[in-house]
C-alpha cells in the first residue's frame, strides 16, 4: 500500500516538473533568438528589424525585465537565402537553447516551419507576414502583420475608385512574394472595373527592368503595380522615367522606406503604398525614434524604418506573454498567453488580438503616398 508521505512526494515532484522552465532560462536571464538577412541588398530591412527588437528588449529590461530575469537576443543573419535561414533556425534551438524567437528571417521562414513546429519553441514572424506561416496555424507560431493578398487588394481597389477605366499593368517577381502579390491583384479582378494591358514577372535578383517597362508603357499602362522589394521597384519607376511616362504607381511596405524615395527622386513624387504601420510624420513613429535614442547606438537610430515598428510590436507582445506566465515561464504558458491576446496596444500599429486556432493578427491597412522632398509616406485621404 502507498504511504501518504509517497504520495505527497511523487505529487510535489509532479509540479515541481510541470513548473519547470523550458531552455534558454536561468535565474537572472531569458535568452531570445532572431533570424534575419544583415547582408546583402535585403539587410535595410534586417538591420531596421533587429532595432525594433533591441528596443523591445531594452525597454523591458529598464522595467524589470521578465520576473526579474534580465532579456537578452542572439541574432543570426541568414543573407536572405533559405538554406542559411534553416541553418541558423537549427543553431539558436539546438545549440544556443533559447527560449523564443523573435524573427524567422522573411519569406524564408517558411522553409524553417518544420524544425519550429518540431521543437514547440514558441516563434514571433513579423518580417514578412506571408499567408504559410499562418495557414495551416501552427501551436507555436505568432504572425503580425497583414498578408501581401490583403495589401494588394486594397491598394488596387482603392487606385480603382481613383482612376476609374483606367489601363493597368502589374510586374512582379517569380517566387512567394510574387505569388502573394498575383493572387491579391487577381482578387481585385473579380470585382470588375479593371482592364488589364500587361502583365509581366521578373526573375528574382534581375537590376535591369528596361524591357519590361517599355512593354508596359507600349501596352498603354495608366496604372501600374510595381511588385518589387527595394532595388527593384525603384528601378521600375525611374524606367518610366526615362521614357517620360507617369503612370499612377503603387508599391508595398518592403519598399516603404526613405531610401526607396531618395533613390527615385523626383519620379517618387506622389507614389502609393499600402501598409499597417504608423507613417514617418507620425507622432507615434516621432515618439518611437525619440525614445531610441535613449536606446540604442546613433548608427541604428538612424537605420530605423516600418520594419523596425513592426518589430517593436511583434516583441513587444511575445514580451507581454512572457511577463503573465512570471516565474512558471515555460514554452506551453507563453504560447497559451499569447493565444489569449486582445487588442493589445503597441503605438507603432493597430491592437494585436490571437485566439483559439488563430495565429495571425490581420492588422488594418492604409494607402499612403511618397513626399518626395520630406523622404516619408502620408497617409492618403
Amino acid at each position: 500500500m502507498v504511504s501518504r508521505l509517497a504520495i505527497i512526494l511523487a505529487v510535489g515532484l509532479f509540479a515541481a516538473t510541470a513548473a519547470k522552465a523550458d531552455q534558454g532560462i536561468t535565474d537572472t536571464e531569458i535568452l531570445l533568438g532572431e533570424v534575419e538577412p544583415l547582408t546583402g541588398p535585403p539587410a535595410l530591412l534586417g538591420v531596421a528589424y533587429n532595432v525594433g527588437t533591441k528596443m523591445a528588449v531594452a525597454e523591458a529590461n529598464a522595467a524589470g525585465g521578465v520576473a526579474g530575469r534580465k532579456l537578452r537576443v542572439i541574432v543570426e543573419d541568414d543573407g536572405y537565402v533559405a538554406a542559411r535561414t534553416i541553418q541558423s533556425v537549427k543553431k539558436l534551438i539546438d545549440v544556443d537553447k533559447v527560449f523564443a524567437l523573435t524573427s524567422l528571417s522573411g519569406s524564408n521562414g517558411v522553409a524553417a516551419l518544420p524544425v519550429v513546429e518540431k521543437a514547440g519553441i514558441p516563434t514571433m514572424a513579423s518580417i514578412a507576414p506571408i499567408t504559410p506561416l499562418y495557414q495551416p496555424p501552427r501551436k507555436n507560431v505568432f504572425v503580425v502583420g497583414q498578408s501581401y493578398e490583403e495589401g494588394m487588394y486594397q491598394l488596387v481597389r482603392y487606385l480603382a475608385r481613383k482612376h476609374p477605366g483606367a489601363k493597368w499593368g502589374i510586374l512582379t517577381q517569380n517566387d512567394d512574394y510574387g505569388v502573394a502579390l498575383r493572387a491579391g491583384f487577381s482578387h481585385a479582378l473579380k470585382d470588375g472595373g479593371i482592364n488589364v494591358v500587361f502583365e509581366g514577372e521578373y526573375k528574382k535578383g534581375q537590376q535591369d527592368f528596361s524591357s519590361d517597362i517599355l512593354r508596359a508603357r507600349q501596352a498603354g499602362t495608366e496604372v501600374f503595380m510595381a511588385g518589387g522589394v527595394l532595388a527593384e521597384t525603384v528601378a521600375m519607376v525611374r524606367e518610366f522615367e526615362k521614357l517620360n511616362s507617369k503612370p499612377a504607381i503603387g508599391m508595398f511596405w518592403p519598399g516603404r522606406v526613405p531610401v526607396t524615395l531618395k533613390l527615385m527622386g523626383p519620379a517618387g513624387e506622389g507614389i502609393y503604398a499600402v501598409d499597417y504601420v504608423e507613417t514617418d510624420d507620425s507622432a507615434a513613429v516621432k515618439a518611437f525614434v525619440e525614445r531610441a535614442k535613449a536606446l540604442v547606438s546613433e548608427g541604428e537610430v538612424k537605420a530605423i524604418n516600418r520594419y523596425s515598428l513592426a518589430s517593436y510590436a511583434s516583441t513587444k507582445v511575445l514580451i507581454e506573454a512572457m511577463r503573465r506566465c512570471a516565474k512558471t515561464l515555460t514554452w506551453a504558458c507563453t504560447i497559451a498567453e499569447l493565444e489569449k491576446t486582445k487588442g493589445f496596444e503597441t503605438a507603432v500599429m493597430g491592437p494585436i488580438s490571437f485566439g483559439p486556432g488563430v495565429r495571425f493578427s490581420s492588422q488594418a491597412v492604409r494607402i499612403m503616398r511618397g513626399d518626395a522632398a520630406s523622404l516619408t509616406y502620408k497617409v492618403t485621404d
